[in-house]
């Protein structure tokens, strides 16, 4: 009778299990996860026709594994997901994750079950999942989306771009309510929504389930309508035909992505931005740009950047990636405010403060520029040899400062005749005013230019030049020609005309700081160029302010002494 009894049950459970299997929201037969002879995929066992034997079986006494599992526990150890900015802790693959991993590992042969203790022999000799496979992903997990957390109200309160696990749908699960597994986002038995999904993707509603990501849904990304390149780009297997359906995946790839932190599609940090900001996909051509002569050299560094560094800092590694500049995640096409201010193309990224304080999202184009040309600065020497040196560019640009060019705040000089409309002495700028693409059709920014320095206009700083409009074409995009040679408010005609001085002898266009200027000498962006302006015999290199329009000068230059030279109009 107990035998019976057994045989009844058993079979009421097998019932009950495959007719769950074969529900119509879960069809296990026509999936890649029937690896029977009926397999639809091409991995097909060679005359085992029982679906559910992979994976389950009815009975099966001191196994560690739950669900009537079939088959041995994967030994591992595996390498976790890592990343300067998780906030979770990641150990070792838990609970069903390792049920999952126990075929997909590539360690354990998927004929290799249980019960039968025989392999179960596959079609074509295959027994593992091959190493080229999506599917395969081996034991180093680094390069996964991590698993085996546990991921609750605390977690996403410390790591805030996560939802409440409280505010999940319910098609998302937590394992024992709180781990976040492989079934969190695979339903091995449904594949409805295409790779095992528990949910449709479209627009990533998987992905923003959990990740709540600052600005994502009014971002550029979230909204494009352009069309994917299936054919030559990162996704040629994707079901989605626009970048706003392909969400996060135009970027991303949840398991053997390109890059481990992350999860980015390409190991090169910019391809993953420039296969579609060529032209192509996205309007914008930033591929051609970076191709000038003087460019932000992106293609030269590789897994340096990390979104946890401290650019307030002296100790960031040398480099320049797009995602410095840019935050995929908010970017979008709002124009800015002013001319200082960030526009939406650089939304959501971090910056430095003018007073040396790492932002979160930078509200001026100067603070993006500060993180690797302030106290982290990359130039190890200044383009023209001043008489006052300094390569700190937040202590060039501050208001505080005897002068400066406006960008972090109004100019000093309230008289300034030159200025053209719309520009007036109470006008602030930008760093991309004067640092930026050559060609005015090409994307604003300095992605590249042809002239040195990534200027927009050609800036002459050699000796003797001859003055032309195109050789000072940079300054008289702001300052009247005009007004300059006529010298309404010093004699330029006889230095820059005449004696064919450049503009850079004797002013430094950035600034000079009150830690080593003084509001005399340094006035109007006087700081000279050593190797034109020299000393007189008794050693005197200045210039004094007298006033309105009215100076003095003590120095030597082009062979002619000034000792000191007088000025006024």
């Amino acid at each position: 009778m107990k035998t019976n009894k057994k045989i009844i049950m058993t079979g009421a459970a097998l019932m009950v299990f495959f007719f769950a299997m074969s529900a119509p929201a879960g069809n296990i037969r026509v999936t890649k996860h029937n690896l029977s002879v009926s397999s639809p995929g091409s991995i097909a066992a060679v005359s085992e026709s029982r679906i559910c034997i992979f994976c389950h079986i009815p009975h099966r006494e001191g196994s560690e594994m739950p669900y009537l599992w079939n088959r041995s526990s994967p030994a591992g150890p595996y390498t976790p997901y890592d990343s300067s900015t998780l906030k979770a802790t990641i150990g070792q693959p838990t609970g069903s994750s390792r049920m999952c991993l126990s075929c997909h590992d590539g360690t354990i042969a998927l004929g290799a079950v249980a019960s039968p203790a025989v392999e179960i022999p596959f079609k074509g000799g295959a027994r593992f999942l091959a190493e080229e496979r999506s599917s395969h992903l081996g034991t180093d997990l680094s390069d996964d989306h991590p698993i085996s957390f546990v991921y609750d109200s605390a977690l996403s309160v410390e790591k805030s771009e996560l939802r409440d696990p409280a505010l999940l749908p319910p098609s998302v699960k937590l394992e024992n309510d709180k781990m976040l597994q492989c079934i969190s986002c695979h339903d091995p038995h449904d594949d409805t929504f295409g790779r095992f999904l528990v949910m449709d993707n479209t627009a990533s509603s998987l992905c923003i389930a959990c990740h709540d990501i600052n600005g994502w849904h009014g971002s550029a990304h979230s909204q494009s309508s352009a069309l994917l390149d299936r054919t030559g780009g990162l996704w040629p297997n994707t079901d989605y035909a626009t970048i706003a359906e392909n969400g996060c995946e135009n970027c991303h790839k949840p398991h053997t992505a390109g890059t481990n932190s992350r999860l980015l599609i390409s190991a090169f940090e910019e391809d993953n931005c420039l296969v579609c900001h060529d032209g192509g996909t996205a309007s914008s051509d930033i591929a051609s740009a970076i191709t000038k002569r003087y460019n932000h050299p992106v293609y030269e560094y590789t897994g340096v950047h990390d979104p946890a560094e401290d650019f307030s800092s002296r100790n960031v590694p040398k480099h320049v990636e797009c995602s410095d500049c840019h935050d995929a995640h908010q970017a979008n096409s709002d124009p800015a405010l002013d001319a200082s201010m960030v526009s939406g193309a650089v939304k959501g990224a971090s910056g430095v403060s003018i007073g040396g304080q790492m932002v979160a999202e930078a509200r001026y184009v100067y603070e993006i520029c500060f993180k690797c040309h302030a106290d982290n600065n990359v130039i190890n020497a200044l383009p023209v040899t001043r008489q006052i040196v300094q390569l700190n560019t937040r202590l060039d640009f501050d208001p505080a400062n005897p002068s400066f060019h406006p960008v972090a705040g109004p100019g000093k000089n309230p008289d300034v005749p030159s200025l053209m409309p719309p520009y007036t002495s109470t006008s602030t700028i930008s760093c991309t005013d004067c640092h930026g693409s050559s060609d005015p059709s090409a994307p604003r920014g300095p992605h590249g230019s042809d002239w040195q320095y990534l200027l927009t206009q050609r800036y002459v700083t050699d000796d003797y030049t001859t003055e032309t409009p195109s050789g000072y074409a940079l300054c008289y995009q702001c300052h009247s020609r005009t007004t300059l040679l006529n010298d309404e408010s010093f004699p330029h005609s006889i230095h820059v005309a005449d004696q064919k001085a450049p503009c850079s002898a004797c002013h430094d266009p950035h600034g000079v700081s009150f830690t080593q200027g003084n509001f005399l000498r340094n006035s109007h962006l006087i700081n000279f160029d050593v190797s034109i302006v020299m000393p007189t015999q008794t050693g005197r290199l200045e210039f004094n302010d007298q006033g309105r329009f009215r100076g003095e000068c003590f120095l030597n230059c082009h062979g002619r002494a000034h000792n000191p030279e007088n000025y006024s109009q």
